[in-house]
């Protein structure tokens, strides 16, 4: 067993669903402020503290004890990279709505709830496959199995 930090990955998946109802509502409002939240919520998860990240604590105080156990884990590493991805699309739509270009919004936030559906209902998380792609790159100094 791997000596890394390892989650739940129903708790990811959970939070996909969140963040996917999240983007959803932006898209059909244009209210940008919620996006900056959105950012705020990445932000945590992939700079911080995956387990800090609020969608992870509704997901441990809320669903997970209405759940029987499970024994699958997933590393955390390839899950915090992906909220960097959806930290960086999502500042960009933020940034586009904010100064007027709300096209570069639309675009930008739709990328994230296209990432974000994925892995919600299909449980395909692109940014940890990116992740994973990135460490088998010839000169990599790390492999897969050092993330």
């Amino acid at each position: 067993m791997s000596a890394r930090p390892q989650v739940d990955p129903r708790g990811p998946r959970f939070a996909a669903w969140v963040t996917s109802a999240v983007l959803v509502a932006v898209l059909l409002t244009g209210w940008w402020p919620l996006l900056a939240a959105q950012v705020v919520v990445f932000a945590v998860g992939a700079f911080a503290s995956l387990s800090a990240a609020p969608y992870s604590v509704l997901y441990r105080v809320l669903v997970a004890p209405r759940l029987g156990p499970t024994d699958e884990r997933e590393d955390v590493a390839p899950l915090r990279f992906a909220q960097g991805v959806g930290f960086a699309f999502a500042l960009v739509g933020t940034l586009g709505y904010a100064f007027g270009v709300p096209a570069l919004g639309v675009v930008a936030t739709a990328f994230a709830l296209a990432a974000a559906f994925l892995n919600a209902a299909f449980g395909l998380c692109l940014g940890c496959e990116t992740y994973l792609l990135l460490h088998r790159l010839p000169g990599s100094t790390r492999t897969v199995s050092d993330h």
